[in-house]
């Protein structure tokens, strides 16, 4: 759980036990890829990708890795259940899921939340289809923030997901760009807040690492966390590489599985619009909660609740 105190987000149908739940009910028509021009620039990449990037951030040390799933108590997972397999997104590790964890866990369900190595689209996806590969029966996949745009990768290549849930995050469609899909809406306020460090990228030449200023965390993320809480979360982040956003998805697994969405309706990173309207082109059960980009901290109730949805619906 995060450290301090702040006021509770309004209660949503999630949270009041309203869940949505069922086989999402897709549209007639899917709206068709974007037209995307053949590459993106580092400087485009950089500029309208990190306008929307998902700044989560890093809590006490992770509940669970990829090699020791965490469950309630030696014994208490109930039989039938699905693994639950949470990504993060940027800027974060898995203890940014720490909060939701324990919900989830008290509930008796067996959780997993592998590193997300925030080095580029392709490359973290293939990672966490390695993990995905390792796990025994039905899974449920979530991701928060950018976490989202790699489930949807992973997915496509890992035959025991049977449900996807996005928490304020990605859904690109296959043949997107991030940083083109990123901006399609206006409202993000990322970009002044990020400062940028080379760094190697993930094929060793010059590269650039973003990070978001400790002064800005909290107004531009998490404005409904303490100011307290806020500055540890900033100060321990993980930064994700500029060339993440210059990526084009290969793959949409939501186009196949139920998807769930849950829009953060105070999000300042990733637009409350461009939540809905990812979460419509794939047909997701869709809740809304009155949070920051930092729902797995202000509104777990509420992450958790949707996510026990997807897992009673595969247990169907």
């Amino acid at each position: 759980m995060c450290a301090g105190h702040h006021s509770p987000a309004r209660p949503t149908a999630v949270e009041r036990g309203n869940i949505p739940s069922g086989r999402p009910v897709r549209p007639e028509q899917r709206a068709h890829p974007m037209s995307l021009h053949q590459a993106v620039s580092r400087r485009t990449a950089l500029a309208a990708g990190a306008a929307a990037a998902a700044a989560v951030t890093v809590g006490p040390a992770a509940t669970a890795t990829a090699a020791e799933p965490a469950t309630a108590a030696p014994g208490h997972t109930r039989p039938g259940r699905p693994t639950i397999v949470l990504v993060h997104g940027a800027f974060a590790d898995a203890s940014s899921w720490s909060p939701v964890i324990e919900r989830l866990q008290g509930r008796g369900h067996t959780v997993i939340a592998p590193a997300n190595p925030l080095r580029g689209l392709h490359h973290d996806a293939a990672h966490i289809a390695a993990v995905l590969a390792s796990v025994k029966g039905p899974v449920v996949l979530a991701g928060h923030s950018y976490g989202g745009a790699v489930i949807t990768e992973a997915a496509a290549n890992a035959p025991g997901v049977e449900a996807l849930v996005y928490v304020a995050a990605f859904m690109p469609d296959a043949g997107e760009v991030l940083g083109e899909l990123a901006g399609r809406f206006p409202g993000s306020e990322l970009t002044p807040a990020l400062t940028q460090v080379p760094a190697p990228a993930p094929d060793g030449s010059p590269g650039l690492d973003l990070y978001i200023r400790t002064e800005e965390f909290h107004r531009v993320f998490a404005q409904d966390v303490s100011l307290t809480t806020a500055r540890t979360l900033a100060a321990v982040q993980r930064p994700l590489s500029a060339t993440a956003f210059g990526d084009r998805a290969t793959a949409a697994a939501w186009r196949s599985l139920p998807s769930w969405a849950l829009v953060a309706t105070r999000d300042r990173g990733i637009p409350a619009e461009l939540q809905r309207f990812q979460a419509r082109r794939a047909g997701s059960r869709t809740a809304e909660v009155r949070s920051s980009h930092l729902p797995l901290h202000s509104a777990p109730d509420a992450v958790a609740g949707l996510i026990r949805a997807a897992a009673d619906h595969v247990r169907r």
